[in-house]
């Protein structure tokens, strides 16, 4: 019996240690998102609101994680007059202007022509599991499902267009 009682006790110590042992994909996320901060993301938990898509009424909410540049200093008249936008990955009523698959979830109709053809070449170019891209005056964002580590130098890039392009 008391080798019964010893036994549990063990077992149930081991449990206890394997639970709050960290899986595989928490040690990735913890690297990656180190890394992320010493390329100069900031890393947000958040909820991506998309646009209404085809077929439904209300627009679903996605817990993501935000990987947002800042943009730096930009002028005062810059600031007041800025479009800020967000577009999803998704089939939606409000695509105006952009790629397949992309939906606009904020900033429909504010981009010039010239802004939406370097927005477009963007969104083509960054990795598929990103499901957002945000612009704002302060930063320019990703909503990223944070698969490989290799994309987010890619994503780093295309954000410094965005903010070079001041899009």
């Amino acid at each position: 019996m008391t080798i019964l009682i010893i036994s549990f006790v063990v077992l149930s110590l081991l449990g206890s240690v394997m639970w709050v042992m960290p899986t595989p994909r928490d040690k990735f996320l913890a690297k990656l998102r180190m890394e992320a901060k010493r390329l100069g993301f900031q890393v947000q938990l958040t909820k991506l609101i998309y646009p209404r898509e085809k077929g439904e009424v209300e627009p679903r909410k996605v817990s993501t994680v935000a990987y947002r540049l800042l943009r730096g200093k930009i002028s005062q008249d810059e600031h007041h007059h800025w479009k800020s936008w967000r577009v999803a990955r998704c089939e939606a009523n409000a695509c105006e202007g952009l790629s397949t698959g992309w939906g606009w979830a904020v900033g429909e109709r504010t981009l010039s022509e010239l802004h939406l053809q370097k927005l477009n070449e963007i969104l083509a170019a960054i990795p598929k599991d990103v499901l957002g891209v945000e612009s704002t005056p302060i930063q320019v964002s990703v909503f990223w499902s944070e698969k490989k580590e290799a994309d987010m130098q890619l994503i780093k890039e295309q954000l410094g267009v965005l903010v070079e392009n001041k899009l």
